[in-house]
C-alpha cells in the first residue's frame, strides 16, 4: 500500500473488517458529496459469467460453486474460501488484479470530469491486499467483537461461519495503528454520522489548502509580462 497523490484530487482508503459497517459509512460519505467505490461490488462485477475471473473461479473451484444462472453463488464460494487459507488466497489472486483495472478505469473516469473530488474507496482487505495502491488518507471502522457477531448474525450466518470469517482477516487493533481516521461504529447511527461529517470536513479543508497551494505555485511560475 502506498500513501500520498500528487495531484488535487484526493482518495480516501476505507477499510475495517466483517460486520463493523463499512457499507453505512461510506453511504454518509456519499450523501456528503464524495464519490464513492465499493470493492465488493466491482468482485461482483468482474466475475460475472464467462468473464476472464470467472473463469479461472470455475477452472479452480469447479461448477459446484455456481447458481442455476451460472452466477457465482457467493455464499458457497465464501463457506469454501473461510475455511481454508490457500483457497481464499487463490480467491484473492484470481479477483484482485480485475478489480484493480476496474477501479483504476473508474478512478480515470473521475478525475477526468472532476479533478478536485473526493473519492472514497471502500476496501474490505485493503490491509491484505499484495498489489500497492495510491492513497492519501486511510479511514478504519471498528466495532467490538461481540457486535460484529450479532450483525453477522443477523444477516443470517452461523456464529461459525461468523468466527471463520473474522479471523480470516488481521486483526482490527494492527489496522487502526495505521489509520489517519478511526470510526467507532459501536454506537447509533447519528453517532456514527456526526464522526463521518467531521472527517469529511477536515479532507474537504484539506482539499482546499492544495487548490491553494497550486494556486499559488502557478502564479509564482507564471512568466512575467514583457
Amino acid at each position: 500500500m502506498e500513501k500520498q497523490n500528487s495531484e488535487q484530487m484526493i482518495i480516501v482508503g476505507l477499510t475495517g473488517n466483517v460486520g463493523t459497517g463499512k457499507s453505512t459509512v461510506t453511504n454518509f460519505f456519499r450523501e456528503l458529496g464524495a464519490y464513492t467505490i465499493d470493492w465488493d461490488e466491482l468482485a461482483r462485477k468482474v466475475t460475472r459469467p464467462h468473464s476472464k475471473a470467472w473463469k479461472e473461479i470455475v477452472d479452480y473451484f469447479a461448477r459446484d460453486i455456481l447458481n442455476d444462472d451460472l452466477t457465482v453463488d457467493r455464499q458457497k464460494l465464501a463457506d469454501v474460501v473461510f475455511s481454508d487459507k490457500t483457497k481464499l488466497t487463490k480467491l484473492n489472486q484470481i479477483v484482485h488484479p480485475e478489480v484493480f483495472k476496474e477501479d483504476e478505469r473508474i478512478t480515470n473516469e473521475i478525475r477526468r470530469h472532476d479533478p478536485d473530488a473526493l473519492i472514497i474507496k471502500d476496501i474490505p482487505l485493503l490491509f491484505e491486499l499484495t498489489h500497492p495502491i495510491v492513497l492519501d488518507k486511510i479511514v478504519v471502522v471498528s466495532a467490538s467483537e461481540q457486535t460484529q457477531l450479532r450483525r453477522l448474525e443477523q444477516k443470517g450466518m452461523s456464529r461459525e461461519d461468523a468466527q471463520n470469517r473474522m479471523k480470516s482477516q488481521l486483526p482490527l487493533r494492527k489496522k487502526i495503528k495505521s489509520a489517519d481516521f478511526v470510526i467507532d461504529n459501536d454506537g447509533p447511527p447519528e453517532e456514527t454520522k456526526r464522526r463521518v461529517e467531521e472527517i469529511y470536513s477536515l479532507l474537504s479543508k484539506e482539499r482546499k489548502q492544495t487548490r491553494q497551494r497550486v494556486s499559488e505555485i502557478f502564479r509564482e511560475n507564471r512568466p512575467s509580462a514583457s
